[in-house]
């Protein structure tokens, strides 16, 4: 990390304030000067501030970059799995034949849960929304699992983020079981980790279930293309939790909180609304005249993302899963046919060409799921699912180094200092 440094005149003195440059992407000011001066920076939503230092994950929403520890997202999707993936940001470096199979043992042996914990599921409503489950059980796991909260002891920190991978796609088809009044199906080591949540999640103790491949691998996708995205709503919701020295487990607990908001994780159950709201080809003229009209409420659903400004890497990869999976299935969807007009009509037309308003992954992947048989109201905490190893590794990689509990500052416009009133003069 390289540094210079920039004069920012303030009332007539001169602050000299390092900017720094990383290994790729655009330099950054230190204001850290400022508070001294009397002054903070105003940047509502922290879109111009980086908040702190990573070796993670890089993201050039101009060029349509996402790196994993250097490797471009489309070749980790089309080369790699899941776990290898998660080995990756987790430890730096693809894991070798030895290491793979090691960490894939060490995720097997964890994917169990506490009986106990199923007495949790019996607390919540039949028609409970899962997200709010989740909240409540990953929350919980820091009650069974305490013998791995010493945050300053480093195997206590790698332990915990075995046990969180592992057990998420458990506790996730959990959820789904409960709410059809199914039993909990045990996960199965001689599975893969795709698998075995696909398993989890349809197979009932009555009759073998079996893992169609296509399946598989459609759902490892999905899982490595959400593994990670730099820090979003949620990886820094982790990281501002993890920063007040909260144990593992209740930060990804207030990971999960934020990914359920609509705006973060909710957006590929919204294009599947948008599309039955469409209905049929026929009218996708007319909701795309809407979609332009500046007067008009209807949005387009999963076009445009915060960062990118260019196509979304991760789109091109789910479009062609999305084709295999309804082929192996044998589906005339029309909601594809329906995704396929409209992709045709935003990679043309030039209202979105300029706007970039380009598709994205939650274009398509709410498609596969549907697809698989998913119901909509698990997508989210699929999403929670494969974002875990994230999380766990931004959080991992602060408490690892030095940091400061998070303290953003304010503007405020409230009242100024006044005097109490009493009730009878009031």
């Amino acid at each position: 990390m390289t540094e210079k440094s920039a004069q920012l005149n303030l009332g007539g003195n001169t602050l000299d304030l390092p900017i720094y440059s990383g290994t790729i992407g655009p330099d950054v000011v230190d204001v850290g000067k400022l508070t001294g001066a009397g002054v903070f920076t105003y940047d509502p939503g922290f879109v111009s501030t980086a908040a702190c230092e990573s070796k993670i994950t890089y993201i050039d929403g101009g060029k349509g970059v996402l790196l994993h520890r250097g490797y471009p997202i489309d070749q980790l999707a089309d080369n790699s799995d899941y776990l290898e993936v998660c080995y990756l940001l987790l430890y730096g470096e693809l894991p070798s034949a030895t290491e793979k199979q090691q960490f894939e043992n060490t995720i097997n042996n964890h994917t169990m849960v506490h009986e106990q914990l199923r007495n949790f599921y019996q607390g919540f409503r039949r028609d409970a929304h899962p997200m709010a489950i989740m909240c409540g059980v990953v929350g919980a796991l820091s009650a069974f699992y305490h013998d791995s909260l010493e945050i300053s002891d480093e195997r206590h920190r790698e332990i915990a983020a075995f046990r969180l991978i592992a057990k998420m796609p458990t506790l996730a088809a959990m959820c789904y079981k409960y709410s059809l009044g199914q039993p909990f199906m045990y996960p199965r080591n001689d599975l893969s980790y795709s698998e075995n949540f696909l398993q989890m999640m349809f197979g009932v103790p009555c009759e073998e279930y079996e893992v169609n491949p296509i399946l598989a691998k459609a759902m490892d996708k999905i899982f490595i293309l959400h593994a990670d995205h730099e820090q979003n709503a949620s990886t820094s919701t982790v990281r501002l939790a993890g920063s007040s020295g909260a144990n593992p487990f209740a930060c990804i607990a207030a990971g999960i909180a934020a990914l359920w908001g609509p705006a973060h994780g909710g957006a590929n159950e919204a294009v599947l609304d948008m599309l039955t709201e469409i209905g049929d080809v026929s009218n996708v003229d007319k909701f795309v005249a809407k979609a332009k009209d500046k007067n008009d409420p209807f949005r387009l659903m999963g076009f445009g993302h915060r960062v990118y400004k260019n196509y979304d890497p991760r789109a091109k990869v789910m479009r062609e899963t999305c084709h295999e999976v309804l082929g192996e299935l044998g589906i005339k969807d029309p909601l594809l046919e329906l995704a396929m007009k409209l992709e045709d009509i935003a990679r043309s037309d030039s209202y979105f060409i300029e706007k970039n308003l380009y598709p994205n992954v939650d274009f398509y992947s709410g498609i596969i799921l549907k697809a698989i048989g998913i119901p909509t109201s698990m997508f989210t905490v699929i999403f929670a699912l494969a974002r875990t190893v994230g999380w766990v590794a931004h959080w991992h990689e602060m408490i690892s180094g030095s940091y400061r509990i998070g303290r953003p500052r304010q503007l405020y416009t409230g009242s100024p200092q006044r005097d109490f009133v009493p009730l009878d003069k009031r």
